[in-house]
Parts: structure tokens; sequence; C-alpha cells
């Protein structure tokens, strides 16, 4: 059927996925009603849910969803070879926690398992962890159990305990399965992959699994391999979460324009979120984020969540990113960073070597306190400078130390590019894979012949035998402790400094992920102090900051500039 002869029945449940007309890049694509209806139908007919108070009753698609199944299954395309497949390749699902996102993705993975007729597929489920990878896993085996013309067409193993045993569906008589993998599993999936549903793409810890799975799904011997993204928000970070985000969005406000990002026609984005301009206390911003409210999701209970919030600021991000699918920087915010963005200070931004250089040459000669985080001997290692203006201001230079081997190891882990970043200058590798010490001396030293350095704070427990030959060296090093009663002054302080905009950091990249990273704990009386613990990464470069800003402020908060070369 040609595109535009789809009845106004269809095209009105077509387009209601947010902000997004199919129609608008069909590019030679059709709809087939009979298609949708099949997808629709199985579903209707073979699905039920298997927990809670609806158990054993059918799968009763809401609208939104069955937008969703007629979209991804309805539209047809001819391929390369010819054949008339699939449209979409890919497709995300994007909506906050208890809309069903879950029960929606296994039913799809069993439509695709049991009425493509593909032969030899195989199909994989995927999630973070083994724990999480057996929850879409339960739905499926449920699901086949509470069906009798499903269960006598395949046999299921495993997935009788929370983790640890092989999850597989096989169906005999066509040589097929569904597996369920995990990222935290030992062994390389996907040879030859027909689906892959990856469940809460953003715990996934980096992109490779995701990367796997995906490049298993080239060859033409598949007809229409699928990929199915399912998830809430990812904290803003760089992830392959907030990659196929980016890209969901480009698409949904693409209009079909071939020349514009986002003119993927193979692409499905269901984006269901509140906007950051969005009032997140307004129950017409959690009708807009939760397409289930009052089916799957308890308005009581988003009404219960949302005053916590308000009455505990520390679990307003944990709420508007679970609730309402809005990034946030961290789960309990520390640093505001619309107000961190919107005062950097001088021009240039510092996003390589050389702008970076620029602002030294232009701080030349000013007095300056250090804070000396030296973290573990395999992780990174900072030590931030404050200069003083004498006005209550400060600017603020950071200096960075990787080791060299296992940086790739650290991307991965710490999920941010190390080696790009030591590339474009913004931190040094030292060789070997723990941290030269020696390097950090080196460096320290020749800083001081371009500032005037007056005390570097330390941390007491790491940086014993440094602190001794920085000593020795003539800097004035002083021991600093981690515990409220040296760092909640001047965590106060940086916060303040940041929203009245006198913290000028000119937008260092490596400063900027830190701050956005950074949680903070607080004790019964009030005190305040940075918090590895609760902060999403690494944070090492904040903390260097706050230790000396607190020397700073024990000084009276600087003298200003001892030289002037402008």
């Amino acid at each position: 059927m040609n595109a535009t002869a789809v009845s106004a029945e269809w095209r009105d449940l077509l387009r209601l996925l947010p902000g997004y007309d199919p129609f608008a890049q069909a590019d030679g694509c059709w709809f087939d009603p009979d298609a949708a209806k099949l997808a629709l139908d199985f579903i209707a007919e073979c699905v039920t849910h298997v927990e809670g108070a609806l158990a054993g009753r059918p799968f009763e698609l809401e609208p939104w969803q069955r937008s969703f199944v007629a979209n991804l299954m309805g539209w047809k395309r001819t391929d390369e070879l010819g054949r008339p497949v699939r449209r979409y390749k890919e497709a995300l699902l994007y909506v906050p926690r208890k809309n069903g996102k879950t029960p929606l993705a296994a039913a799809l993975a069993l439509y695709v398992f049991f009425c493509d007729g593909e032969a030899g597929q195989q199909d994989y489920v995927a999630a973070a962890n083994r724990e999480q990878a057996n929850m879409l896993f339960r739905q499926c085996k449920g699901m086949i159990q509470n069906d009798r013309r499903l269960s006598k067409r395949c046999r299921v193993y495993g997935g009788n305990g929370m983790g640890g045993h092989s999850r597989s569906i096989v169906k005999p008589a066509d040589n097929s399965f569904l597996h369920v993998i995990s990222a935290d599993a030992d062994s390389k999936h996907g040879g030859n992959s027909h689906l892959v549903v990856i469940d809460e793409l953003h715990a996934q810890p980096s992109r490779d699994l995701v990367d796997t799975l995906t490049t298993s799904t080239a060859s033409l011997n598949r007809k229409q391999n699928l990929t199915i993204y399912i998830t809430t928000a990812d904290f803003n970070r760089p992830s392959i979460c907030n990659e196929k985000h980016a890209l969901a969005c480009a698409v949904r406000d693409n209009r079909g324009d071939r020349a514009a990002p986002g003119f993927a026609p193979h692409f499905l984005p269901c984006v269901y979120e509140a906007l950051p301009t969005d009032d997140w206390k307004s129950p017409e911003t959690w009708k807009k984020a939760n397409p289930n409210l009052g089916v799957s999701v308890s308005l009581e209970y988003l009404e219960r969540e949302c005053k916590k919030a308000q009455d505990t600021p520390a679990y307003e991000n944990t709420y508007r990113r679970l609730h309402l699918n809005q990034k946030t920087e961290t789960d309990t915010r520390a640093i505001p960073m619309d107000r961190w963005d919107a005062a950097p200070g001088p021009a240039p931004l510092v996003t390589d070597a050389e702008t970076f250089r620029a602002h030294e040459e232009r701080l030349a000669g000013r007095s300056c306190f250090g804070g000396l985080d030296l973290s573990t001997t395999t992780d990174i290692s900072a030590c931030p400078f404050v200069f003083p203006d004498g006005q209550g201001g400060y600017d603020v230079l950071p200096y960075f130390w990787v080791p060299r081997e296992g940086a790739r190891r650290r991307e991965l882990r710490d999920r941010v590019p190390y080696e790009t970043w030591a590339r474009l200058g913004l931190v040094r590798f030292t060789e070997g894979d723990v941290i030269d010490y020696d390097v950090i001396r080196a460096d320290l030293n020749l800083l001081r012949e371009r500032f005037h350095v007056r005390e570097i704070a330390a941390d007491r427990w790491n940086a014993t035998q440094l602190i001794t030959q920085l000593q020795g060296d003539g800097f004035e090093v002083v021991a600093y402790g981690q515990g409220y009663k040296d760092m909640t002054a001047p965590t106060k302080e940086l916060i303040k400094l940041v929203v009245e905009g006198k913290l000028r950091h000119h937008g260092h990249l490596v400063l900027r992920w830190m701050a956005a990273n950074t949680a903070t704990e607080q004790d019964a009386a009030g005190n305040l102090k940075p918090s590895k613990k609760k902060s999403t990464e690494r944070i090492d470069g904040i903390v260097g900051v706050i230790m000396a800003l607190g020397r700073a402020l024990l000084a009276g908060g600087g003298d200003g500039p001892t030289l002037t070369f402008w």
C-alpha cells in the first residue's frame, strides 16, 4: 500500500508517538496494515501479563503502545536484493519507569521469534547485568507458559533463579533460539543476529556489548533484522544511551529534510520525556512523560514521590530522571550545572592545549593555591590551582595526570575519552600502568616558575612521599583532611561561587565532566563534603578545587595578582 493511501484511522494511530511523523521520512517505504494487524492480534490473543494483579490476563495495549507496534511491524521497504522487508532496523523505546516497557519489549521479542518466518533465528535479549537480563527473560518465559500454543512450539531452558542460569528459548522446528545475555558475562556473543533487544540501555557499562550485537546484524542473509533499545534516561554524560537518545530526537525532529541531521528512515523513535524547561512539579508534566499514567503508573505514587523530591532536595534528581526521563548530572545534585555553564569566565573556552595555554599566559605571575588529589596510583590524579582576584572571585586552572597503560580500560570503566583528552592536551599521560609521581613533581616545579604558588593542599593519606619531596623543593605543602571538618566551608564556598558566577573555570572539558559528576553528603549538623561514593563518576578535580579554596579562604581569599602583564 502506498503511504499516501493509508486510511485516516491508521494514520491517526501511527502519528501518536510524541513529535514523530513516520510519513515525513517514508522515502519509498509503504505501510502494510495487514502486517501491523498481525502483530497487534498476536499480542492481543497470545500474550498475557505474568505478574501482579493482572497476571494471566490478556496484554491489552494502550494506544501509544499500539502505535509503536504498528509502526515497527507495519512499515515496509524494498531492500537491495528487491525483497519486501521491514522498514525499521532500529527503534528506541525511551519511557520512564513503570510504563510497561519491559513487558512490551518481551511481547515484541516473542512476536518476532514466532511469527517472522525466519529460519535459524539468533535472537538476543541483553542487559547490563544478569539480574536485569533475567527480568525480561521472566516476562518472555511467563508469557509462553501462559499460552498453550506457544508452549507447544518451543522449549524454555533456565531462568528459575535471579541469575546464574543459562536462559534460552529454543524452537526446534526451524532451529531458532532466543538467548538472554548480559554485559558482565565472560563470553562474546552475536554471530548472525536476527533480533537484538537491549534492556535498560542507560545501565550498559560501555558500548562494547551493544556494538558487538548490532554489528552482528549486518548479514544480507538476514532479511529484516531488528534492534530495539529500551531504557529510561541516563545521566548527562558521554554514553551509548545518550548517543541513541540524541539520534532518536534528531530523527523525530527532522520532518523529512534529507540535508538536515536525523534523516534516518530506518530508525523509529519513541521518546517520552519532560523537557528541562517543563515544571517538574506539575501533573501536566507527569502526564507528558508517562504515557501509562493511571494504567501502570500510579498518580498517587507520583504525587508522593514529587512531594518527597521537594522536601528532600537530594532526591530531586533521582525523581526527575527515573519518573520524568529528564537527564540529570547525578542522582544528588551538588553543583548547579546551568550556573556552571553560564559563567565560564573570559574567552576562549578550554577545549585543547592551545586554549589552555592562553589562560596560562593570562594568569602568569598571579598568586595561586593548589589542591593535590592523587586518588590511587592507577587512576587519574589532579592538581587544580585557584587564583584569587582580590574581589571574591577565582580563576581555576586544573592539571590532570593518567597512567598511559590501561587508559583504554579506564575509558571503559569511567565511560570517558581519556585518550582523546590526552591527544587534546587536557590530561597528561605518564608512562606505565601506575601514576608516575616524579612526573607530577617535575610538572609542579615547572608551574612554580610561571605562577606564584603560595600553598598546595594535599590529601595526607595518599601523598606522604610526594608531600615530603615537594616540601624539599621549596613548596609550602599542607596536609589536608577529607572529612567534614576541613571540607565543609570550601564546599559551600564552591557552590556559592558557581551560583554567583565568580568561579572562572574557562569551560575546561575534563573539569566540567567532574563537576557534573559531583554529589555531596551531609551530616546531621548540616556539614557538607564531596562524596566519591555517591558521585556517578570521578570527581578528583573538584575535590582538588575545594581543597585549594580551603587554603585560599584561610589566607583571607588571597592577595590578588603579584605581577601584571596587561
